[in-house]
């Protein structure tokens, strides 16, 4: 068994750190995908198979956002500081600083 993802022994650590853990790895593999898709669409020049990547970003975009909605409902604080930063209008950044001064009071 592949041990990457971890920075402490396997067999120490809780089911539910593991599982935190390989869904925090597939998050960033999907973010990954993302990306690779946006440079791949960004040059291809065949439109069916323009279509068909675009189609799989789509794809990427729910995977990340269903493993990102998993984790937030395992950290309430994570989730607490998400809601003062996503969806807002203004500046994210003054956001980001607002919702981490807010979150667990």
């Amino acid at each position: 068994m592949s041990t990457d993802q971890y920075h402490e022994p396997p067999g120490e650590l809780s089911q539910p750190t593991r599982t935190f853990a390989r869904m925090c790895a597939s998050l960033s593999e999907e973010a990954e995908a993302i990306g690779w898709y946006e440079q791949r669409i960004a040059v291809e020049q065949d439109d069916v198979a323009r279509a068909i990547m675009l189609d799989s970003l789509g794809e990427e975009y729910k995977h990340f956002c269903m493993e990102l909605e998993f984790l937030m409902r395992q950290k309430p604080l994570w989730r607490e500081t998400a809601r003062g930063i996503l969806f807002q209008e203004g500046d994210i950044v003054e956001n980001g600083e607002a919702a981490e001064a807010a979150a667990g009071d």
